[in-house]
């Protein structure tokens, strides 16, 4: 055998030591888990034979603690770059089969050149974290690479999508890195995600607390509001990815993919016209109202399990990828409160971000009154979707269904906060309250002074009518340009394409700054 073939055998003996990671046993005990490796994670993600993978030689260059007689091929995280339905993205995966997937020095090096070249190709990045931390080992050096590893994630953030999905442990420091990216997904029973775990917390608060009860998936995503998705298993998990990239675009200053539509843009939809109840107390299903009007009622869900008074989510208008935001009437009378201000304050600043147009839905009473909302800072949480609204320059197109009541109609994306379009249902009530608060204020004198229980019941109802006779509809609002027009229900779907279709040339700039400096 030449000295050449000697190399290339040599070279394919490395490549299969690699790829095997942290050895049979290791991958098998990852099984046993119920959990995929870094390696079979990246296949089920990416097209068939797409990735071309990076560093597969790496080694950590440590020598504390007998490490220098502890090396792996890879050093515990596959990185490179392949196609998700043809389209190019980058991707970095951490194999728990090498000390238990733990940060090293030349791990994080791996990890930044792979972010570099998303950063430099204008693709998205991905991230599959399955880590027991930062590698002890190592020390200062370990935490320097995950300061490295935020700071990109930080000059990412808003020109290149950033997906983290969590399929294992992410504890201490390793969680800054997916809280600065876009959308975390997590998998139901074997990951989870903290600062300080349960044998700290105990000893620190004197709490008894599981792995789970502390950071499971569950719990971010209906609890702190962490994650935006949970998912039931790894092969879940994948299929989100991909289908959330179709919603989005490579980076900044693309737009996100059209896709063919099969769904008529003047379907008529006659349930509308109806769905209103008589009562303004009783309330009705906002889910039935966006699958009737985005094309084939397929709706991506954002936060679905966490502050559902409002309704976050990407969807298609005539193929057009759109970001819907809309009051949930079901769950709270739809009110604003500091979980949902938060919610949908970071949905619409990611559509902005990413040319994504927004469509907002209205029903919304008010806010959350109450001394936990106010000392919670209700008012800063809530200016934050104001700000988030005000901010964003992309085509907003707003619907108001029922209620629009105060400040809460200010938040929801109103003509004032630079709306496009902002359509209104017969059934509108745009008014600074309803008319049980503003009779109490507007006629408090009369309402004090009659004794009379039948009388007073007379008297309040009969303001009540002649409030609602004038305010509580959308034709004052009209009358003053705050709504560009009063549409049938039935025609919403058509109403709001043509809209988008006007609005795709839209070209608006905020004025030049260093930052913002929103309310945090």
């Amino acid at each position: 055998m030449s000295n050449q073939l000697e190399k290339v055998k040599e070279l394919i003996q490395l490549r299969e030591k690699a790829r095997l990671g942290g050895g049979e046993k290791r991958i098998e005990s990852q099984h046993l888990k119920g959990k995929y490796t870094a390696r079979e994670r990246i296949a089920m993600l990416l097209d068939e034979g797409s990735f071309e993978e990076f560093d597969m030689f790496v080694e950590h260059r440590c020598y504390n603690f007998g490490m220098e007689k502890s090396k792996f091929l890879g050093d515990g995280v596959v990185t490179g770059y392949g196609t998700i339905e043809g389209r190019l993205i980058y991707i970095f995966a951490q194999d728990f089969t090498v000390s238990g997937g733990s940060l090293s020095e030349m791990h994080a090096q791996k990890i930044c050149k792979v972010m570099d070249q998303a950063m430099k190709m204008g693709a998205p990045l991905i991230g599959i974290n399955d880590s027991g931390g930062a590698r002890i080992q190592e020390g200062v050096n370990a935490l320097a690479g995950y300061a490295e590893i935020f700071q990109r994630n930080i000059l990412a953030s808003g020109v290149i999508p950033q997906i983290s999905g969590i399929f294992g442990p992410c504890a201490g420091g390793s969680v800054y890195s997916p809280a600065l990216t876009d959308f975390i997904i997590m998998s139901q029973g074997t990951s989870y995600m903290f600062l300080t775990g349960p044998k700290v917390v105990k000893s620190v608060t004197g709490e008894d607390v599981t792995q789970e009860q502390l950071g499971g998936a569950s719990v971010h995503a209906s609890k702190s509001g962490v994650s935006q998705f949970q998912v039931q298993t790894e092969e879940d998990g994948m299929k989100l990815i991909r289908k959330l990239l179709s919603y989005i675009p490579q980076n900044n200053l693309e737009e996100a993919p059209l896709y063919p539509n099969d769904d008529p843009i003047d379907r008529l939809e006659d349930g509308l016209n109806d769905i209103i109840p008589d009562s303004p107390n009783k309330p009705y299903d906002m889910y039935e109202v966006i699958g009737a009007v985005i094309d084939n009622g397929e709706f991506l869900e954002v936060h679905a399990d966490y502050a559902k008074n409002i309704i976050v989510g990407f969807a298609r208008m005539n193929g057009q990828s759109v970001g819907i935001v809309a009051n949930q009437p079901k769950f709270l009378a739809g009110v604003l409160d500091i979980n949902a201000s938060r919610k949908a304050a970071r949905f619409v600043r990611f559509c902005d971000a990413f040319n994504i147009p927004l469509v907002t839905l209205v029903d919304v009473p008010g806010f959350l009154p109450g001394t936990g909302q106010e000392y919670g800072g209700v008012i800063t949480h809530g200016a934050k979707l104001l700000y988030a609204y005000g901010e964003a320059t992309v085509p907003k197109v707003t619907v108001t269904l029922r209620k629009s009541y105060g400040g809460a109609h200010i938040v929801m994306s109103c003509k004032q906060l630079r709306g496009d379009i902002n359509y209104a249902w017969p059934t509108a009530e745009i008014a600074v309250m309803g008319a049980d608060g503003a009779v109490e204020v507007l006629y408090s004198k009369e309402i004090s002074s009659e004794k009379d229980p039948e009388k007073l019941t007379e008297l309040v109802n009969e303001k009540k009518k002649e409030y609602n006779d004038l305010f509580t509809n959308p034709y004052v609002a009209a009358r003053y340009g705050y709504i560009d027009d009063v549409i049938e229900p039935r025609n919403t779907r058509f109403r709001v394409i043509r809209a988008l279709q006007q609005l795709q040339t839209k070209k608006l700039q905020n004025p030049p700054k260093k930052h913002d400096n929103l309310p945090l």
